[in-house]
């Protein structure tokens, strides 16, 4: 049996994160990441004023899901993840240019990020954004102990 068509990047929309989405999105989270969040987590994010969570969808097909908070003029980009079966597509370099472009046009002047220290394809693409290192929380991940690079982009 062939695996499904995943698309291609500009073949994405964008939308909201509500309830509906979540079954989707904590299929996703517990694939993504060996300390996945919670259904509880991310229905605090949809509650959350200061977040901006979205899911984007081919077709009907949940891809993937993106998120940042808005504190004062700093994005703080608090998720991205991309279904296994859409995993080098380029999706995940068209969730980076939405939300990007989401923080601006909400009045983000700088953009952060934790990533994994051990992540280097996605230190390569934050760093191909503009990003750049600027601390080390030590053993960050409470599960792996793994350490996570601070990154930083302004936006203006």
């Amino acid at each position: 049996m062939n695996a499904p068509d995943p698309g291609k990047p500009e073949d994405v929309r964008f939308e909201e994160m509500s309830e509906e989405h979540l079954d989707a999105v904590l299929a996703i989270e517990g694939e993504a990441y060996p300390e996945p969040w919670t259904r509880g987590m991310f229905q605090d994010e949809i509650r959350n004023p200061l977040s901006y969570i979205y899911v984007a969808r081919r077709g009907e097909d949940v891809a993937g899901y993106c998120g940042f908070w808005l504190v004062l003029d700093e994005a703080h980009i608090i998720t991205v993840a991309v279904k296994k079966d859409h995993r080098g597509t380029g999706l995940g370099r068209r969730f980076m240019e939405f939300l990007l472009s989401k923080a601006r046009e909400v009045g983000a002047r700088y953009a952060t990020l934790e990533v994994r220290a051990s992540n280097t394809r996605a230190r390569r693409l934050y760093e191909d954004f503009g990003f750049h290192e600027v601390a080390m929380r030590p053993q960050y991940y409470p599960i792996t102990k793994e350490d996570a690079v601070v990154m930083l982009k302004e936006l203006v």
